[in-house]
């Protein structure tokens, strides 16, 4: 059998394993699923990812600086009847302020825009024939001008660029992260990873496993960093280690945190 052939015969092999293995997406409600996905079958590595679609599920922003309190992400959930929840941003020191702008509706929780913070997440928008949901580089054109047609708005630490490329290089720091990202077909990504990475390791990762991704933002790292699921699945995961702050595995719980992006439970 020629060379040719073999590949042939190996790539067909592997296309049916691929067809005849199962999903490892679960849905959470309409437009929602979830799926826990390694970046090689020896890893121990694991990243939680939640799979929105902004056109059948609702996200919406929440927000201490509206509601009065931090809460954890589970609690945020509980509060707010949310099937999901992912850190909105870092904040600042009076722990209800985004670092980076942060709009929802009429409530503006951070009106600065930090030039050094390139990605931009805009959902709910405002008028017919535009997508539900973006998330853009600030450094292309009219980039703030589009986001203006949406009701929420929140920027963010860029990790991926568009199309698909990583937006850091190679330093000694790591921790455990939160992002949220935004895949080919427009659908939101809530990822959670508990081991610490450096950046460029990370988006390294998170664009070779099969999502897809076009853009990412940071939305926190080292303990802070949480994700929690209710509905057919209850799970509140966190962070721990992060370079110069936590370097330990050992914070067990959640913290509470101002702000949050969610999905709203069906009611």
């Amino acid at each position: 059998m020629g060379r040719l052939a073999v590949w042939v015969v190996v790539g067909c092999l592997a296309n049916l394993a691929a067809a005849s293995s199962p999903s490892p997406w679960k849905p959470l409600s309409d437009g929602v699923e979830y799926a826990e996905l390694k970046p090689g079958p020896a890893s121990s590595d694991i990243f939680q990812v939640v799979r929105i679609d902004p056109t059948r599920a609702r996200l919406t922003a929440q927000m201490a600086s509206a509601s009065g309190k931090a809460r954890t992400a589970g609690d945020w959930c509980e509060s707010e009847h949310l099937v999901a929840a992912i850190n909105l941003g870092m904040y600042l020191d009076d722990h209800k302020s985004n670092v980076g702008y942060a709009r929802s509706g009429a409530h503006l929780n951070q009106k600065r825009w930090l030039s050094k913070y390139q990605s931009v997440l805009a959902f709910g928008p405002r008028k017919k024939g535009i997508p539900a949901a973006v998330m853009l580089d600030l450094d292309t054109p009219f980039a703030k001008e589009r986001v203006d047609d949406y009701d929420t708005v929140i920027q963010n630490l860029r990790l991926v660029k568009s199309p698909g490329k990583g937006a850091w290089g190679q330093q000694p720091r790591r921790w455990s992260e939160a992002a949220v990202a935004i895949d080919r077909a427009g659908r939101v990504l809530f990822v959670f990873a508990r081991t610490p990475h450096s950046m460029a390791d990370f988006n390294q990762i998170l664009l070779a496993l099969p999502l897809d991704v076009v853009n990412a933002m940071h939305v926190e790292g080292g303990p802070e960093a949480s994700l929690s699921l209710r509905g057919p699945l209850h799970v509140d995961s966190n962070g721990s280690y992060e370079t110069g702050f936590n370097e330990n595995d050992a914070v067990t719980a959640q913290w509470e945190i101002p702000n949050v992006l969610g999905v709203a439970a069906k009611r």
